[in-house]
Parts: C-alpha cells; sequence; structure tokens
C-alpha cells in the first residue's frame, strides 16, 4: 500500500506537469494562430502555471461546485455522520474528511481533495436511502480508503484538469477565428512553428489524452480500495451487496460528466454499468470481477 502511495504522489506531480505543458502548447498555437505577437509564448507560460497552480489547490471546491453538493448535517444525515465516526479510528487517519450530499436518486459516491487534510466524502441521497446500514458503512470505507491511499489527489487533479482542457479544447474549436493571417514565413522561427504544430496537435487530441490518462490510474485503484475498506470495516459483504445494489440501480445521475465519472465508486452512467465484463475502455473493473476478488478476502 505505501509502494501504491508513493507512486501516487509521483503520478500527480507528473500529471500535473503534462497538463501544464499541454495547456501551455495550447495557448500558444491560438495566441500564435491569432498573431498576437512575440508575447505569446510569455502569456501561455504564465496562463498554464497559473492555471495547474488554482486547479491544484482549490480541486475539491471546484468538483463539489460542479456536482452541486451540500454539506451533511448530523441533524439531517446522522447514520453517515455515524458511519464516518465509527471508521476513523479503524482507518487510522489524523484528520476527518468533510462529508457532502448530492441530491440524486442514484446510489453512488466519490472521494476528493489534493490530501487527507483536506479531503471529501460525497454521497447522493439516493445511496442514503437504498442502502443499510452496513452497506453504506462499506462504500463510505472505499472512500476512506481512496483518502488514506492519497488516489484522492490524483484523481481531482486529473477530475479538473481533463475538464479544463475538454472545455478548452471544445471551446476553441466550435469558435470562429476570424484573426489575421501573417503569409510572411520569414516573419516566424522554427521553433515558433514547430510549437504552434504540436500545440494544434494537442487541442485536437487534448479530450483522447485525458480519457486514456483516467483510465490508466481508475481501474486498480478500485480493487485496492475495496481491500483497504475491508480491512476498515471486517466485513466484505456488506461492500458485496451495496456494489450490487448500486449497480443494479436504474436511476440517472445527472451531475455527473465524462471528466469526473471515474471519480464514483461505480460507474455512474447506467448504460455502460450494465456491461458485466470490463472492456478494455472502461473507467471501472466490472462489478463481478470486484466481488470476486472481494469473495476472495473472506
Amino acid at each position: 500500500m505505501y509502494e501504491d502511495i508513493k507512486r501516487n504522489k509521483i503520478k500527480t506531480g507528473i500529471i500535473v506537469s503534462l497538463f501544464t505543458l499541454m495547456i501551455a502548447l495550447i495557448i500558444y498555437a491560438v495566441c500564435n494562430y491569432l498573431g498576437l505577437g512575440e508575447f505569446t509564448i510569455f502569456f501561455a507560460a504564465i496562463f498554464s502555471i497559473i492555471s495547474a497552480i488554482a486547479t491544484y489547490y482549490n480541486c475539491d471546491k471546484i468538483v463539489l461546485a460542479s456536482v452541486r453538493a451540500r454539506p451533511a448535517t448530523r441533524e439531517e444525515d446522522l447514520q453517515l455522520t455515524n458511519i464516518l465516526d465509527g471508521l476513523m479510528i479503524a482507518s487510522g487517519l489524523e484528520y476527518k474528511p468533510r462529508l457532502y450530499v448530492v441530491e440524486s436518486a442514484q446510489p453512488n459516491a466519490f472521494a476528493t481533495g489534493r490530501n487527507p487534510k483536506n479531503a471529501v466524502i460525497c454521497v447522493t441521497t439516493g445511496l442514503i436511502e437504498k442502502l443499510n446500514y452496513r452497506e453504506l458503512e462499506g462504500v463510505v470505507a472505499h472512500e476512506l480508503a481512496h483518502i488514506k491511499n492519497y488516489d484522492i489527489m490524483l484523481s481531482a487533479v486529473i477530475s479538473v484538469m481533463a475538464g479544463f482542457v475538454v472545455l478548452l479544447s471544445d471551446m476553441l474549436c466550435r469558435s470562429r477565428f476570424r484573426a489575421r493571417r501573417n503569409n510572411d514565413s520569414d516573419s516566424k522561427s522554427g521553433i515558433e512553428g514547430i510549437l504552434m504544430i504540436v500545440g494544434l496537435i494537442f487541442l485536437i487530441l487534448s479530450p483522447i489524452i485525458s480519457n486514456l490518462i483516467q483510465l490508466a490510474v481508475s481501474r486498480r485503484r478500485e480493487y485496492l480500495a475495496d481491500a483497504t475498506a475491508v480491512s476498515f470495516t471486517r466485513n466484505p459483504d456488506g461492500l458485496i451487496s451495496a456494489l450490487e445494489k448500486i449497480s443494479s440501480d436504474d436511476c440517472d445521475l445527472d451531475v455527473a460528466s465524462t471528466s469526473n465519472a471515474f471519480m464514483y465508486i461505480e460507474n455512474p452512467f447506467k448504460n455502460k454499468r450494465k456491461k458485466q465484463a470490463s472492456s478494455l475502455f472502461s473507467t471501472h473493473p466490472s462489478v463481478s470481477e470486484r466481488v470476486m476478488a472481494l469473495e476472495n478476502l473472506k
């Protein structure tokens, strides 16, 4: 587990650097195309660095705002808060995550935040209403496991940055550029030409790259979080039953998007969740495979 935590921290640094470079190249290509002059590289570098820093320190707030989550209260969500209090001792975590609730009939949950000190667990009202105590405990334990394993830092950064790059790419691809074009090839250096070409390539491929990065980090972490959750609860049956209920539920989760779907305990898009076998392009292992792995822990 400690090796996975170390790898997650390294992956986060690498991904932040790659996304910073990607955003810089996209901005550079667009600014160059619009003929904004010699300050293009400087502007692209400053913009990408500021966006990366803002994303890292505000990733939890951005994710929570995107799903329109509200803080959980002991008065309204007593069972949920009691479950988290009970799991804190078993988890060994020093800081208790903040609890949030999303108004949705689909039972689902995710954890986010840049580190355990700034972590958040978010569940849907459907999860609270449709799962019994032991099942809900299994789900909360699964999200606590993501926090302890530092999965949240990696997934939150990827979610926000992927959403930002896809939004930027979509906005720029739909826009009609009406800037004047400079046809004097001598006015552009070879390096500028190469950077512009690379930036345009990233602009086209960025949604694909974002999806591939999500796929690369999601599947293994779900198995590890399931196993870690069982070490907290000592009850694999609760998590098994919860996964089966979540998978079989047909309600929609309107606030889910392609940039944050991989964060949930189970794929929130019901048409994709119904596939029994894990496909190459699925961000989650199939429930049947996860249940089999959990059965082996008994």
